[in-house]
C-alpha cells in the first residue's frame, strides 16, 4: 500500500512537467513576414521614404498561426533607434483575427478597405510612413503585429501607445518582422 501511494504521489508531483510540453506544443506561433524584405534584412528603396530615394508604400505583410479565438489583428511598426527615441512609422488596428494579409502600399486612410483602422503616425498622418532615418547608423524598424482577443474600441486615428494599451491583456500572440536601413 505504501508502495503505491508513493507511486501516486510521484505521479501527482510529475503531472505538470508531463502536461507542459503538451500545452506548449498546442500553442500558436504567430508567425509575420514580407515578400519584400528577410528578417533582419535591408528594408528595399520603395518602402522607404522619398528623400531616402523611395516611393514610401507600405510593403507587402503576410502573417500565420493566428491563434483559435484571435477576433483582431494590430500592428505597430517603430524604430527604437530614433534620435529622439522610440518613432512610429505606422499603426493598424482592429483587421479581421481570420486575414492573413496586408498587401502593398495600402492608402492612407483612416479604415482599410479588408477591415481595420489606421492610426497616426510620428509625423500625425494617417497611414504608413517608411524609413527615413538620418544619415549614420543603421536603424531597425520592428514591425510588430499582435494577435488580440478582442476588437479595440478605438476610433480611427488612434496612437501606437493608445493600441498598444488598449491591447493590453488581450494578446493571444505576437510576432516581431525586423528591417534595417541607412542611409
Amino acid at each position: 500500500m505504501l508502495h503505491v501511494r508513493r507511486m501516486l504521489l510521484a505521479l501527482v508531483c510529475s503531472a505538470p512537467f508531463l502536461v507542459t510540453p503538451v500545452l506548449a506544443a498546442g500553442m500558436a506561433s504567430l508567425d509575420l513576414q514580407s515578400s519584400a524584405f528577410a528578417p533582419n534584412a535591408t528594408v528595399p528603396a520603395p518602402y522607404v521614404c522619398t528623400d531616402a530615394g523611395g516611393t514610401d508604400k507600405s510593403p507587402p505583410l503576410t502573417w500565420s498561426g493566428v491563434p483559435i479565438g484571435a477576433k483582431t489583428l494590430a500592428l505597430v511598426v517603430r524604430d527604437p533607434d530614433a534620435p529622439s527615441g522610440s518613432f512610429v512609422h505606422w499603426v493598424v488596428y482592429n483587421l479581421p483575427g481570420n486575414s492573413g494579409k496586408l498587401d502593398a502600399d495600402v492608402p492612407r486612410t483612416d479604415t482599410i478597405a479588408e477591415g481595420g483602422d489606421q492610426g497616426v503616425n510620428g509625423f500625425g498622418d494617417i497611414g504608413y510612413h517608411g524609413p527615413c532615418p538620418p544619415p549614420g547608423k543603421p536603424h531597425h524598424y520592428h514591425f510588430h503585429l499582435y494577435a488580440l482577443d478582442t476588437k479595440l474600441e478605438l476610433k480611427p486615428g488612434a496612437t501606437a501607445d493608445d493600441v498598444e494599451q488598449a491591447a493590453k491583456g488581450h494578446a493571444l500572440a505576437e510576432a516581431d518582422l525586423v528591417g534595417i536601413f541607412e542611409r
